[in-house]
């Protein structure tokens, strides 16, 4: 049985994607500086699939390399930001919950990049926060990345 795709798109209509899964992954907040700045907001509000079933629909994002281990897809008419992906093939792709038709589809159930998170924003409380070096895994990665942002 097909899954109906979960579709999104900039604000122009200029760009759009779909989302071939029967629900979003990994709905989440990212309170780190450069979804911070990517997006011009409080935080990054993100929700993905793997690429294998992620297109673009109609036109072509434009795309900034935000640092060396990642980019970000958004429209270059309007300059909706539309997501956030690893470098990785294997990586996620997600999208910008905002940018979603039906962003109560992606309920955000994990905040990451705490330590990042301004003191006075409170919201999604009762979804866990994980610091962004919270493994040393993590710590290793972000230890080589360049910010392209600055």
């Amino acid at each position: 049985m097909a899954t109906i795709p979960i579709t999104g798109g900039c604000q122009c209509g200029a760009v759009r994607y779909a989302m071939h899964v029967a629900a979003v992954e990994k709905p989440h907040l990212c309170h780190c500086r450069m979804c911070q700045r990517a997006t011009g907001g409080l935080f990054a509000a993100l929700a993905g699939c793997s690429k294998a079933n992620f297109e673009w629909t109609r036109g072509e994002p434009g795309w900034f390399a935000s640092s060396n281990l990642a980019t970000r897809p958004f429209c270059r008419d309007c300059g909706t930001p539309l997501g956030f992906t690893y470098n990785d093939p294997a990586a996620r792709i997600y999208a910008t919950i905002g940018s979603l038709d039906d962003p109560e589809a992606a309920k955000v159930d994990m905040q990451y990049g705490s330590d990042s998170r301004l003191s006075w924003v409170k919201v999604c409380e009762d979804a866990p926060d994980v610091a962004m070096t919270s493994t040393p895994e993590e710590a290793a990665l972000l230890a080589g990345m360049v910010i392209h942002q600055l």
